[in-house]
């Protein structure tokens, strides 16, 4: 079971990496207001929310104890990141400010994810 957990943490950082990626990606081109949500960023998300799902229910299975609240909070966040990217993914260029909080909200999920113990 250890190491279809681990497998699935892999696959929640490389869509984390895909998603804070593309947004780093495109700094240059917001600053020009010229900024757009790439298909790495909407995949990066539904990557992670779909491993991350997976994630609570592996460990959940293996009898590990399983912080809901701090779940709750990441998947909360996730899911307005998702919605920001998945409604806006095939527009030209998206506002200064939608982009930023996208990548705001992705560096909170890190911090959540990291620090949150």
């Amino acid at each position: 079971m250890d190491v279809l957990i681990n497998v699935f943490v892999a696959l929640h950082i490389i869509g984390i990496a895909s998603l804070l990626g593309g947004f780093l990606t495109q700094m240059k081109a917001m600053g020009a207001g010229a900024a757009r949500f790439t298909p790495a960023m909407l995949h990066g998300s539904l990557t992670m929310l779909v491993t991350g799902v997976a994630l609570v229910g592996l460990n959940q299975a293996d009898d590990q104890t399983v912080n809901n609240i701090k779940i709750g909070v990441k998947m909360a966040v996730l899911v307005v990141i998702l919605g920001l990217v998945y409604v806006k993914r095939d527009e030209e260029t998206v506002e200064k400010a939608l982009f930023g909080t996208v990548g705001g909200l992705t560096v909170v999920n890190i911090f959540i994810a990291t620090v949150w113990t």
